[in-house]
């Protein structure tokens, strides 16, 4: 069955794939006219082609993650013109490398902002109609930085990321019984390139001390090693069709995580561990009905 879907992030290597997959596969999937122009407007334009009959396919539309009141007149849109909302996929991310004392305060507020807080936004736009429809998905795309063995220099990053796999937890349990789904999909992160393309401190005198100091070397040696591990960067194929096949998944099917790649840094098993304990607590507490959603007729 055709979905629509809402997809931040969708300039992002994860988003292409992702987005093209999911239109090709029949789907009519939202993302920003800001993000649609990163994407590449020639292969937006193509991928909608593809995508293929009666106009299903990529659609742009006006909002800014980063605003309350343009992602409330998005979705009010959307529902205007769908009748409802199937999926909202979080992708938006913003990627920093470089010693965490040397981030500045508001360099940390806009990286919460980007990783954080425009998930927040878009569920409180979208999740009372998804309440209301009684079904729902949330894909929330994170990283394994989020919990596997700690990188030098990735600390920022990585607990942007564990803030926002901690959020999609907390609303796994709270949105079963309302029938919307939660699956949160963890990219192993190790490659090289992943460290190299990303944002760097402001507080470049503070960076200088680290590179001049007795960690002059973390660095070289964390990416060599890493390097070394991961020689190239995960393909976002992979990702891509991954995030197609839970949105194809029949209700009640889909699970609450899925790790990609070899568990190098350790994330997969302590993710399985933490995932764990939580159903476990659940059931000692008497809320074992809400590791998994409720299907409200």
């Amino acid at each position: 069955m055709s979905k629509v879907i809402i997809f931040t992030g969708a300039a992002n290597r994860i988003g292409r794939s992702a987005c093209k997959e999911l239109a090709q596969a029949g789907h009519t999937v939202y993302v920003s006219m800001r993000e649609a122009a990163g994407y590449n407007a020639h292969a937006l334009e193509e991928t909608g082609a593809e995508a293929g009959k009666d106009g299903v396919g990529l659609r742009t539309i006006a909002f800014d993650v980063s605003s309350e009141a343009s992602m409330n007149s998005a979705i009010e849109a959307i529902i205007a013109e769908n009748s409802r909302l199937d999926v909202i996929v979080h992708n938006a991310r913003q990627v920093v490398y470089g010693p965490t004392e040397a981030f500045t305060p508001e360099q940390l507020a806009e990286l919460y902002d980007t990783n954080v807080l425009n998930a927040q936004r878009l569920n409180r736009a979208a999740l009372p109609l998804m309440r209301k429809q009684g079904q729902g998905l949330l894909i929330w795309i994170t990283s394994s930085s989020a919990r596997g063995g700690s990188v030098p220099f990735f600390g920022a990053y990585a607990s942007s990321k564990a803030a926002m796999d901690a959020l999609a937890v907390g609303y796994a349990g709270e949105l079963a019984r309302w029938g919307v789904e939660t699956t949160i999909v963890v990219p192993c992160a190790l490659g090289p390139g992943h460290y190299l393309r990303s944002g760097r401190p402001a507080d470049t005198l503070r960076a200088e001390e680290y590179a001049d100091g007795p960690t002059a070397d973390v660095s070289e040696i964390a990416l060599s090693g890493l390097a070394q591990l991961s020689p190239e960067d995960r393909t976002p194929q992979d990702v891509a069709t991954a995030i197609a096949k839970v949105v194809d998944m029949p209700f009640g099917q889909r699970p609450l995580r899925i790790h990609f790649g070899p568990d190098d840094d350790g994330a997969a098993a302590l993710d399985a561990l933490a995932d764990r304990a939580r159903a476990e607590l659940l059931r000692r507490i008497g809320l074992e009905d809400i590791l998994k959603p409720a299907s409200i007729g």
